[in-house]
C-alpha cells in the first residue's frame, strides 16, 4: 500500500472521529479567529495523528463532553495538517509552546488553561477525562 495513500485513510478517520463526536473543523485561519473570538466557553482539541490522539486524546475529547458542565463550544484543528489554521489557532495560546496533541480552554477568546501532550501521553483517556471534566467544572455552566 502507498504510504500516503494510508495516512490518508489515517487522517480522515482521525477526522471524522473528532467530528462524529460534535467539534467543528477549523481549516483555515479565518475559521479560527471567527470561531475563538465567540463569547463563552470554548474547548480546542489540537488533534494530530500520533498514537496518543487517537488511544487517549480523542476518546477522551469525545466522552469528556457528557458532563453536567460542559464548554458553550467545541473546535478541533488538525495539527500537521492544517498547518495554517493550527498556526493561527496557537496565536491564542500564549504563554504555552505548540503541543500535539493538547486541548486549550478559552473563556470569551482567551486563553484560560491547557491539557498538553505532557498532560496526555503516558496517560489513559479516563485520566484526561477526568482533567477536562475538572476544568468544565470550574469554568463551565451547567448545560
Amino acid at each position: 500500500m502507498d504510504f500516503d495513500i494510508f495516512m490518508n485513510d489515517v487522517v480522515d478517520v482521525a477526522r471524522q472521529d473528532i467530528r462524529e463526536a460534535g467539534y467543528e473543523e477549523l481549516k483555515t485561519p479565518e475559521d479560527v479567529d471567527q470561531a475563538l473570538k465567540r463569547d463563552g466557553t470554548t474547548l480546542v482539541m489540537i488533534n494530530s495523528v500520533c498514537g496518543c490522539a487517537g488511544g487517549v486524546a480523542r476518546p477522551a475529547a469525545a466522552n469528556s463532553i457528557h458532563y453536567d458542565k460542559r464548554p458553550d463550544h467545541l473546535v478541533t484543528v488538525f495539527a500537521g495538517q492544517d498547518r495554517e489554521a493550527t498556526e493561527e489557532a496557537r496565536t491564542y495560546f500564549e504563554g504555552y509552546p505548540p503541543s500535539s496533541p493538547s486541548f486549550a480552554f478559552l473563556k470569551d477568546g482567551k486563553i484560560v488553561t491547557m491539557l498538553e501532550r505532557h498532560d496526555i501521553e503516558g496517560f489513559t483517556a479516563m485520566d484526561v477525562i477526568t482533567k477536562l471534566q475538572n476544568i468544565f467544572e470550574e469554568h463551565c455552566e451547567e448545560v
